[in-house]
This record gives structure tokens, C-alpha cells and sequence, in this order.
């Protein structure tokens, strides 16, 4: 289902044909199988990772990709090079992008940091939620203006691609509530300076999204 910015955060010339956006979460990692929080820590994809991580290039390799960006962490930059490996583009690092900064709880369960602080935003030495946000709408936006009229993939972090889908349409409600699973990708147009949000969550081997353009 297709969902509409109010615009807001748009950007890139008027005029030119939509420009898409995948917006993808990188592959598993022994901490995300962990249930921890990661942030900064940089643990390379695990088995299972590797294998999302081909799953995505084989589903987006033939979608025209033409630039490819990612968080500088070992985990983005290791989806992002299997991408770019099977469309032929080179991939480079945002730290922008880069995962939330959790400061003294990264490595801890969520369950925790919110048992003793009510939530993880409250916690003293997190990065805010606002703050996030923002870097990551500008590094999006930088890439649909070099992208323009084109298409582009953006690999970053659980939260911070939760963030970023709300602000391209606040009407998704609550960031913490939308489902974000490794190695799945969103789908992002940019048209005439307004962000659609055209999938979200979409598993690259069943998503009806990527058949479709297969079908094409």
C-alpha cells in the first residue's frame, strides 16, 4: 500500500521522473540473534546475515541500481557490497547512517536499559531519537539528489530506517511499531520533493514488490 509525505523533508530538482530509494537493513548479526542493543559495536554478519545479505543482491541487482551508500559499520558495509556486487555499483559510507549511539548500554537487552530507565530514550548517554532523525533525513536526501531520476540503495540500521520511514510519512504512527526485520528493504519514491513510501518491510525473496518488477 502506498503511503504520501507531507513533504517536508522532500528534495531534488522538480520536473524530473520519481526517483526510487531502497531503503535496506543490513543482514544478521550475532547480536541482533543476541536480542541486544548494537549502535556503535561492529560485529560482522553471521551465516545467516551472509545468506540475507545475497538475497538481497540477487532481488535488487536488476532493479538499475546505480549508487549504493551505506553506514561505515562492518554489518551495513557487508550487505551493501553484496548488493552492490550484483548490479555493478560501487558502494560508499555515510556516517550519517551510521546506527544509533547507545553510549554505555550498547551490548545490553532492551529489556533492561528499559526496566531501569522506563525507556531506551531515557537512558542517560543515548543518542536522541530527534537527533537520529535528522542526519539520517539529510544523508537520504543527499542521495536522492545525486540519484535523481534514477534509482539508489541506502543501507542503514534498524532505528534508523524506522525513523526515517515516519518522517517521510508521519501517518505510520509510532517508529517503534513497524515492523524491521535483518535483510529486508523499504521502498522510497521521491517525486516532485514529497517521499512516498511504497513498501515497507519487503522480505527480498517472497516481497509481491520485487515479482512485480521481475514481472517487468
Amino acid at each position: 500500500m502506498e503511503t504520501m509525505s507531507d513533504g517536508r523533508h522532500g528534495a531534488g530538482p522538480q520536473g524530473l521522473p520519481p526517483t526510487c530509494v531502497y531503503l535496506v537493513r543490513h543482514g544478521q548479526t550475532a547480536l541482533n540473534a543476541a536480542g541486544v542493543l548494537r549502535g556503535r559495536l561492529d560485529p560482522p554478519l553471521d551465516e545467516i546475515g551472509q545468506q540475507q545479505a545475497a538475497n538481497l543482491g540477487a532481488a535488487l541487482g536488476c532493479r538499475g541500481i546505480s549508487r549504493i551508500v551505506a553506514s561505515p559499520l562492518r554489518r551495513t558495509i557487508e550487505t551493501a557490497t553484496a548488493i552492490g556486487a550484483a548490479c555493478g555499483a560501487t558502494v560508499t559510507a555515510d556516517a550519517r547512517l551510521i546506527d544509533r549511539d547507545y553510549g554505555p548500554w550498547a551490548g545490553r537487552p532492551a529489556e533492561d536499559v528499559e526496566s531501569a530507565w522506563g525507556s531506551v530514550e531515557a537512558a542517560p548517554g543515548v543518542e536522541p531519537a530527534g537527533d537520529v532523525r535528522a542526519r539520517a533525513m539529510a544523508a537520504l536526501a543527499d542521495v536522492a539528489c545525486e540519484a535523481a531520476g534514477g534509482t539508489a540503495a541506502v543501507v542503514s540500521h534498524d532505528v534508523v530506517i524506522r525513523l526515517c520511514l515516519v518522517a517521510c510519512d508521519p501517518r505510520l504512527g509510532d517508529p517503534g511499531q513497524l515492523s524491521q526485520g535483518t535483510g529486508r528493504f523499504n521502498v522510497l519514491e521521491l517525486r516532485s520533493g514529497a517521499w512516498y513510501v511504497l513498501g515497507i518491510d519487503e522480505d527480498p525473496v517472497t516481497s509481491p514488490f520485487v515479482r512485480r518488477r521481475r514481472a517487468t
